[in-house]
């Protein structure tokens, strides 16, 4: 809870009843309403309740359009609010973008109590609603620890984003029992199931872009794109495709950079890139950004504040394993989802999920915060999440 006025952590713990959790709990539930409409923005869910009865319910349901505090208050159809609180999700705003104040709003209504389940991290907000209602004379409460870490999983990328400037990463691949991801000759297509891969065009549907390196882009000439069977014609715009190319190698010939026209493709190559491949692929309208850095690590890092940069939040990185490796490497990878497969492959030369320098010891392993495991038809899918922001 970074950036929260210490007086207002202070008051939480004591005042916190189980009615306030029910209703704090269904405002999260109604945040995930808004998961895949409102980015770059969080999603956030909202309560008006006077003790036990619900008065109004809203969440932010597309981006530029008005969030969950004022869509609850108006859903309210009353204007007396005098002993109702408010239960929000993710504090409330206190600045003008493209819709008003959500501060002024509860205000304007009367609102006296106030419920936050997690802090907004970014800089024009990290407390200050929550100041400004002190201030007015409303009573601001926060969430104990489950609730609050309820809320804030919700917006992992957001969070991400606004502290450090870089997207977060979920890191999706197949593997063999062996723990393989292909064969000594790189044959990977398929190792995963048919619903796993259905599955995995979910993923891409629902983050900003999808990462690969040029390895996987040279040896399957992949699209990238989210076909999510049932979901196409619901999708309001395809992911960017990434591509970490250090040397420019993309062919102005693949399926990638033929559709540039249509889905944006970036490109991130290192300063050893020729000249003439990075203008090639500007004139079939790549974006190519130009990753600093001594070593692999370090223009992963800068690659992805660049793509940041370009309100890029979220990714999915698919690979392959020296990619995989170097996103490690450099404490970039947020999430894992592995799919096992019940297939044996063999081989000293057959490539593992990840490459890149790893560990010494076991000691410096990175343990995953969570780590669950769920039948996706014939695979195993084993998901870790490795960081929480």
């Amino acid at each position: 809870m970074r950036g929260l006025s210490r007086v207002i952590l202070d008051v939480y713990v004591s005042t916190c009843t189980d009615t306030d959790r029910e209703h704090l709990a269904r405002a999260i539930e109604l945040a995930r309403n808004g998961v895949g409409a409102v980015k770059p923005n969080p999603v956030v869910g909202a309560v008006v309740a006077r003790g036990g009865e619900v008065l109004g319910e809203g969440w932010h349901e597309e981006f530029g359009g008005v969030h969950a505090e004022v869509n609850a208050i108006e859903a309210c159809g009353v204007a007396d609010l005098s002993g109702a609180t408010l239960y929000v999700s993710l504090e409330p705003c206190c600045h003008e973008g493209k819709t008003p104040p959500c501060t002024d709003a509860i205000l304007q209504a009367g609102i006296k109590r106030v419920f936050v389940a997690s802090d907004d991290p970014t800089e024009k907000a990290a407390g200050r609603g929550l100041g400004i209602l002190r201030d007015e004379g409303v009573e601001v409460l926060l969430a104990d620890s489950e609730l609050a870490a309820r809320a804030r999983l919700l917006n992992q990328a957001f969070r991400k984003h606004a502290r450090v400037g870089r997207p977060w990463v979920l890191f999706k691949s197949a593997m063999t029992l062996d723990g393989k991801v292909a064969t000594r000759t790189g044959d990977s297509q398929w190792i995963s199931g048919e619903d796993s891969r259905e599955l995995a065009h979910r993923w891409r549907a629902s983050v900003d872009a999808v990462v690969v390196g040029i390895g996987t882009a040279l040896a399957d000439d992949p699209r990238l794109t989210a076909r999510p069977e049932g979901l196409a014609e619901e999708l309001p715009h395809q992911p960017r495709r990434v591509v970490f190319d250090s040397l420019a190698r993309l062919p102005p010939t693949s399926q990638l950079v033929a559709a540039a026209a249509e889905i944006p493709l970036t490109v991130v190559v290192s300063r050893a890139a020729a000249r003439a491949d990075t203008d090639a692929l500007e004139a079939a309208g790549v974006q190519v950004l130009v990753a600093t850095g001594e070593n692999e690590p370090a223009r992963v890092r800068s690659g992805l504040e660049q793509l940041g940069a370009l309100d890029v939040t979220a990714v999915l990185l698919e690979g392959g394993p020296h990619l995989a490796g170097a996103f490690l490497d450099a404490g970039e990878i947020d999430e894992i989802r592995l799919f096992l497969a019940p297939l044996l492959l063999g081989g000293s030369a057959a490539r593992d999920p990840l490459e890149g320098k790893g560990v010494e010891q076991i000691s410096e392993a990175l343990r995953a915060l969570t780590f669950d495991c769920e039948r996706v038809g014939e695979d195993l899918l084993i998901s870790a999440r490795l960081r929480e922001w």
